[in-house]
């Protein structure tokens, strides 16, 4: 029997420079591809507070090779606490530590923060970056794709990587009758507040209109996260952002909420959107050219997974492409391993926003959450 020889990839384009977009420039340079990847933003800064990270998201970054620096930037804790408004406890979630003994189950950082620590193994790995840039046009000839950049430059690659997001505009070049983001009937609340000292992991309150929760991000940090039931998808004026989140945690009695309530103020860098998902059927691939992220998966961030799962994409990406004998058959592969975890990941955290504002419940609530961290927990 033959020895099967992988398929030869010399130059590879990655298209956004989000967390999955960063990753997969990571990887597939350690994978011996020159890349370049382009942003449209004209900065590395990521929008938002926060960002809550899974055991599975830590191993993905270990895999990366930044968790060292994710745990010195950030925070790194064990469980989740459930609480009821008055702070009476409904649960604790257990996080298992898949990385290693000594390394924390869960954690959360600055977005931007991860980003720039991102950013820099990217730059470490020998990927050209170009901000302020995005690709006009892709023209796949089977050989290789032609691509034509904003800033007037044309180039040539072996593989495309769209990477640019739940509004991605290569998915709608590649697959132009593919579903659009759809809203989720939730909105979402972020602020940074201090963090009270026994204040060691995740914290969530449910059971009422309103979920609320909070998580270290530094020593002396915590972010504040809302979702906040909605009838339509809006925009919240900025002078109307901070009153607005008070309001919505008054009427939560626990101690801890009053005095987080308390604590925001002009400083918090109150951020608002609405939560939309967007989940587009397979193939996530035409010609030489994939997507990945949330250009196909797009969750709400009921599981603290969204990041997580397209940092995942990019590994996997790189470890098919790296074995497989055709690109086809490489790009296939990948989607093999990721369809039902990615399928689950937001079709489990669009039906936990349903059950967190209806009254009555929360076992159901507790039920399908422990199910799909138990999933998430599985090798990828």
């Amino acid at each position: 029997m033959e020895d099967t020889v992988a398929v030869q990839l010399n130059r590879a384009l990655v298209i956004g420079g989000g967390f999955s977009g960063l990753s997969a420039a990571i990887m597939l340079a350690r994978a011996g591809m020159a890349v370049d990847l382009i942003e449209k933003s004209q900065n590395w800064t990521m929008d938002g507070a926060g960002i809550s990270l899974g055991s599975a998201t830590l191993r993905a970054l270990s895999t990366l090779g930044v968790l060292d620096r994710f745990l010195a930037d950030g925070y790194g804790g064990d469980g989740t606490d459930v609480r009821a408004p008055s702070g009476a406890p409904i649960t604790q979630f257990p996080t298992p530590r898949l990385v290693a003994p000594d390394i924390p189950g869960n954690g959360a950082i600055m977005r931007p923060t991860l980003g720039r620590i991102l950013a820099g193994a990217m730059a470490a790995a020998g990927v050209k970056s170009r901000l302020g840039v995005t690709a006009h046009n892709l023209d796949d000839d089977g050989e290789g794709v032609n691509v034509t950049f904003s800033n007037g430059g044309r180039d040539r690659y072996d593989l495309v990587v769209g990477a640019d997001g739940i509004h991605s505009t290569t998915r709608r070049q590649l697959f132009p009758d593919s579903p659009v983001p759809r809203f989720s009937g939730q909105g979402a609340w972020r602020a940074v507040v201090p963090r009270p000292a026994d204040v060691v992991r995740t914290t969530v309150w449910i059971g009422a209109p309103a979920k609320v929760g909070v998580n270290p991000i530094s020593q002396h940090e915590m972010y504040l996260f809302v979702n906040e039931a909605k009838t339509f998808s809006d925009r919240v004026p900025d002078a109307e952002l901070l009153p607005r989140l008070r309001a919505l945690i008054e009427p939560f009695t626990d101690p801890l909420l009053k005095s987080v309530r308390s604590a925001l103020g002009e400083r918090s860098l109150v951020f608002y959107r609405p939560m939309d998902n967007l989940l587009v059927p397979r193939p996530w691939h035409r010609g030489r050219v994939v997507l990945i992220g949330d250009a196909v998966h797009a969750t709400t961030p009921h599981l603290a997974a969204g990041a997580g799962i397209g940092i995942e994409d990019a590994i996997v990406l790189a470890e098919e492409l790296a074995t497989a004998s055709t690109l086809d058959s490489g790009l296939t592969a990948f989607e093999d391993r990721r369809w039902e975890r990615c399928r689950m990941v937001v079709e489990n955290s669009a039906r936990l926003g349903e059950l967190e504002a209806a009254p009555g419940t929360e076992e159901a609530f507790t039920q399908l959450q422990a199910e799909s961290m138990r999933a998430l927990a599985q090798p990828i």
